[in-house]
């Protein structure tokens, strides 16, 4: 049986973004559908909307986690904090491996919106060589953080 992991980037090779690919695989556990987490996360993918912002697969991931963690109509400002807590872990480990969470950045600071850009990246090859990579980390992160296998830090809350 494949990994979590493993069957995002199976998601990924089937032309779904990142942020479809790291969500999907958490979906059923999270009470959604798979078709909910894809169509949710679609607009996520390519750093936001083609923007090349935060990471599609951190953006998935940190969905994972306020569905597991996040204060719904029913929840309190803990939940709330907790899943903050829990983000923000999320994103420090992340960035331990790869530096950033910038979509652009971990493309090589190449703009995918410019049709050179997209050329070079496909030249080179980084969807599948970096974005994968990434989508596995994430969901490896995730795994550990939502089965409470992740030492969660608590961090100082903003003020209001």
């Amino acid at each position: 049986m494949k990994t979590k992991a493993e069957q995002a980037v199976e998601v990924f090779k089937n032309n779904y973004n990142c942020a479809q690919s790291v969500l999907s695989v958490f979906a059923e556990e999270s009470g959604i559908t798979k078709d909910t987490a894809l169509k949710i996360a679609n607009p996520f993918g390519a750093g936001i909307a083609y923007m090349q912002q935060c990471c599609g697969a951190v953006s998935g991931a940190l969905m994972a986690i306020g569905l597991k963690y996040g204060k719904g109509e029913n929840g309190s400002d803990e939940d709330k904090k907790n899943a903050y807590d829990k983000s923000k872990t999320f994103i420090s480990e992340f960035k331990k491996v790869h530096k950033t969470v910038c979509c652009r950045e971990l493309l090589d600071n190449i703009d995918m919106n410019s049709e050179e850009g997209m050329a070079k990246i496909l030249e080179l090859d980084l969807f599948r060589l970096h974005c994968a990579n990434y989508i596995m980390d994430a969901v490896k992160i995730t795994e550990k953080i939502l089965k409470n296998e992740m030492s969660i830090p608590k961090f100082r809350e903003q003020p209001k």
